[in-house]
């Protein structure tokens, strides 16, 4: 049976030309397949949806399978049957049209439709100055008036009320461990969506609650009411009619592209994939509407040109212009500043080298050099994993208040000696570490006045959010661990009190943006794309790396000495972080079917962001959290281990 469910409709309103592409999801493949579960585990969005069913107690679970859409709305139209009551995950049929709800409350005649988000709430959130809905919160109000569409013509006698439920940034928990009040289940015993162990019974038992109930109906009445549309030149009910057409025949629709949704289609095949016979979505859309040449599939086009303009893009979508070579000077508006490389001639360098396939770097080596002479030995690398989760920790937070729970530290001596000096990581259930990762840093870092560095922006930014809460916590020596941030930092541009401290860090990848070019990043400026590109251009890298860490001298807190880093194929330098070790390497069989974690690696950003999630909500053995530990620390030391490669290329190239 082939419905129109609240997940399609809200494909189909990014781009209607996706329903195709869902529809035979066998033939194309998507990279969003697992993003929502892991994003709901890391955020705690499980836990989130749990904490909200204990505010409506006594509920009754429709818990079907997934897919029995006749069955679960036929369950939910006989419990409708009584005045009062509270359902969780009703479900309703209408027309080929499918919902589940999050919560629904029924008192005689009148339902409260409640759709429960793992979000922060902020009063002023959904409409902007010039009166249209917010655009990062569209998604979430037309997917709650697309149900309200169901309810109402399934069962047209109720009047119902939208609601969203979600934590609120004004409100604190009042007790601790509030987040590990819910733990989640074994996966492949039960599914974490349905199947949350409770620690609790009761509400109060969870203290004063940090979700917030508000009512939107005004603003989804005005959604089905056609004042903000969906989709351009249709009204909501033609909308959800052409949607489930679109979805139900698997016929292409036909939809004009648009550079946003283009950019960002999530339908795009591997290499491997399309010589499996899979196809890209992606690339169909190119040639059924600009008629993409076969050829060009894989010759650099305008959707990888970094922090381009979308007025431009726009202007070169009309003109049918989407390759590099295509481009002028003009056309990218270049602008040429003194001493460092602006953002427009950043982007035209990616042009010109990408479009004559010109592979050497780009450089302003005298002012690199200048920049680099001031930095003073031993030199400080250092990388952040933080976590913002929507059920505080310990009394007193908010919701997604920043977490800091992982630090690795490389020091690089003059002589060129390179250690893994520091890490930290607490990994124990419901433990609120800022304070405690805090001191650590101060004990890594206060032997010198060596010059500190990060990769991007984000290090600074969860110093001063530690600052904030020391400042309303009671820690003995919170103007100690104050005075010493704010050496290392400096202030946000909204904050009130401003600072920059005399160790401040350099941001090394606003050095790269600065200074350096390499078109083998292909526009990227990630730590993940400017490592892999400097191996590749580096004859220096190359020859240290490719060795044992024993022969080149190189401490590590978490890797033998056998290890190596380097790893040539076809030509081409293998990234560091796709040669990190798999997770349970060696285990037995028996001991991998009683693992909870179902994580291969640990190798990005949101991989630990999981990792970490699993050790904080899962009950799992201590052999087992080692293990996710030790993925956790190996990854964090690659990224400042990649800073120093980094660092060790520039000073090759100056």
């Amino acid at each position: 049976m082939k419905v129109l469910s609240k997940s399609r409709f809200k494909i189909g309103a990014e781009c209607p030309n996706k329903l195709h592409f869902t529809h035979h999801s066998n033939l194309y493949p998507s990279t969003k397949e697992d993003d929502t579960f892991l994003q709901a585990l890391a955020q705690g969005g499980f836990q989130v949806e749990e904490l909200a069913r204990m505010h409506y107690p006594g509920g009754h679970l429709v818990d079907n399978p997934h897919h029995d859409y006749i069955g679960s709305a036929k369950v939910t139209a006989e419990l409708l049957q009584n005045d009062n009551l509270v359902i969780y995950e009703a479900a309703f049929l209408f027309d080929d049209l499918f919902i589940r709800t999050d919560v629904l409350v029924k008192n005689g005649s009148h339902i409260d439709l409640i759709e429960v988000k793992a979000k922060l709430f902020d009063p002023h959130l959904f409409i902007g100055k010039r009166g249209g809905l917010v655009s990062s919160w569209k998604p979430y109000l037309f997917d709650l008036a697309f149900q309200k569409y169901v309810l109402t013509h399934a069962f047209p006698t109720f009047k119902v009320t939208a609601h969203l439920m979600m934590a609120d940034k004004n409100k604190r928990a009042s007790v601790d461990g509030l987040n590990q009040f819910f733990r989640v289940p074994n996966p492949k015993v039960s599914d974490p969506r349905t199947g949350i162990i409770k620690k609790v019974q009761t509400l109060e038992e969870t203290g004063d609650s940090v979700l917030s109930v508000i009512n939107v109906d005004s603003l989804i009445q005005e959604i089905l009411e056609d004042k903000h549309t969906v989709l351009d030149g249709h009204t909501f009910a033609t909308t959800i009619k052409f949607l489930a057409e679109t979805y139900q025949s698997g016929k292409y629709p036909h939809w004009p592209t648009q550079y946003g949704s283009c950019k960002n289609c999530e339908f795009r095949a591997t290499d491997q994939q399309l010589q499996e016979g899979k196809r890209s979505g992606f690339h169909d859309c190119m040639e059924r509407h600009h008629r993409w040449p076969v050829n060009k599939h894989k010759s650099p086009n305008i959707f990888e040109i970094w922090n381009f303009r979308s007025n431009v893009i726009s202007k070169l979508f009309r003109e049918n212009r989407f390759f590099m070579d295509q481009l002028t000077e003009d056309d990218l508006k270049v602008e040429i500043k003194p001493q460092e490389i602006s953002s427009s001639e950043r982007r035209w360098l990616q042009v010109q080298k990408a479009a004559s396939k010109d592979e050497t770097i780009y450089c302003l080596k005298e002012e690199l050099k200048a920049e680099m002479d001031k930095w003073k030995y031993p030199l400080h690398f250092i990388d952040f994993e933080t976590s913002a989760v929507a059920l505080p920790f310990t009394r007193g937070r908010r919701p997604y208040e920043q977490v800091a729970f992982q630090f690795s530290h490389h020091q690089l001596e003059e002589d060129g000696t390179v250690r893994h000096a520091s890490e930290f990581i607490s990994n124990q259930p419901g433990e609120f570490p800022n304070f405690d990762f805090a001191r650590a840093l101060r004990a890594s870092l206060c032997q010198d006045a060596g010059t500190i560095f990060m990769f991007a922006s984000h290090e600074n930014t969860i110093l001063n959010a530690i600052i904030e809460q020391l400042r309303e916590s009671e820690e003995g020596d919170k103007e100690e661990l104050i005075l010493f941030l704010k050496s290392i930092s400096v202030s946000k541009s909204d904050s009130v009190e401003k600072w920059k401290g005399k160790r401040a860090m350099v941001d090394l990848r606003n050095i790269v943006l600065k200074y350096y070019y390499n078109p083998h990043t292909r526009g990227s400026n990630s730590i993940k794309a400017v490592l892999p590109a400097a191996l590749q251009s580096s004859n220096f890298l190359r020859d240290k790396y490719a060795r044992p860490l024993r022969e080149i001298g190189l401490s590590s807190l978490n890797f033998s000495e056998n290890h190596t880093w380097l790893q040539e194929n076809d030509g081409q330098m293998v990234s560091p972080y796709k040669m990190l070790p798999p997770l349970f390497e060696g285990w037995n069989e028996e001991e991998m079917e009683e693992t909870l974690s179902e994580i291969d690696g640990i190798a990005d950003g949101g991989m630990a962001l999981t990792a970490y999630a699993k050790l904080q909500y899962v009950d799992m053995s201590e052999k087992e959290r080692e293990e996710l530990t030790l993925g956790l620390k190996k990854y964090c030391e690659l990224d400042t281990l990649a800073m120093v490669m980094i660092y060790e290329h520039f000073r090759e190239v100056v």
